[in-house]
């Protein structure tokens, strides 16, 4: 479930947890929505949390998800809509030092942040790179691009200079890529035919464990790879087989 190899730690897990269409497909009969992280936690060592990209939470909900999960869990935020699709990372820094307040409660288990760009933010790399400096440490941000014109050497040195993470993409409008401009790396898998639908077979899954092997020769000494293909409770399977790959069960 994520162990450390020689030089690299897998991190596998799925973009959310709380799914009434898990029930029975992932979630065994029985156990109560309660004790469905709990669950989850035994299958896996991270979690992306989508939600906080579409509302704000109370500071106690940081805590009780730091108190929640086990030693050596890492969350994964994503960064607010109001953020990256409102004002387009124009005028941010407070709203991004606001957020980094709340994800700092919680402490060791706050694996990363996730900074989505809004497909219709303009190509500008100094407002990119004046976004990123606003986070306390941008080496914990990876940044999904959905327009491909900010695919290219430069976006990727940007990263590099200021330490950012690159998030690998797959889906049906970007094939996986292996991108690295970090010690760690990020790999987003939405679906390759249909978003959020499309069930991975074992050969697809062979070749992102190859991506992700890669990018440990590379140098990458921490890899996240979360599914966001939530259809049918195909992510938590596709992920429990991706480990499997992996050789990390």
């Amino acid at each position: 479930m994520g162990n450390t190899s020689e030089r690299t730690t897998f991190l596998i897990g799925t973009s959310g947890w709380v799914y009434d269409h898990w029930r029975e497909c992932f979630y065994p009969v029985g156990i109560p929505k309660s004790r469905w992280f709990e669950y989850y936690c035994g299958c896996f060592q991270c979690v992306e949390i989508n939600a906080t990209f579409y509302r704000s939470f109370r500071e106690q909900t940081y805590v009780n998800w730091k108190t929640r999960a086990p030693q050596g869990f890492r969350y994964v935020l994503k960064v607010p809509k109001r953020i990256t699709h409102r004002k387009y990372l124009v005028g941010v820094e407070e709203d991004v030092k606001d957020f980094c307040r709340y994800g700092a409660l919680l402490g060791d288990k706050l694996g990363m942040f996730l900074l989505q760009l809004a497909p219709s933010t303009p190509y500008d790399l100094e407002r990119l790179r004046k976004v990123l400096l606003a986070f306390p440490e941008p080496e914990k941000v990876a940044v999904e691009f959905r327009k491909s014109c900010w695919l290219n050497d430069e976006t990727e040195s940007l990263l590099r200079q200021v330490g950012a993470v690159f998030c690998n993409v797959d889906s049906p409008r970007q094939k996986l890529t292996a991108r690295l401009t970090s010690h760690r790396a990020y790999l987003r898998l939405h679906g390759r035919s249909r978003w959020y639908l499309h069930n991975y077979s074992h050969d697809e899954l062979k070749e992102i464990a190859a991506v992700a092997q890669d990018l440990a020769r590379r140098g990458a000494d921490l890899v996240y790879i979360f599914f966001n293909n939530d259809f049918e409770g195909y992510a938590p399977a596709n992920a429990m087989m991706l480990m499997r790959l992996l050789n990390r069960v």
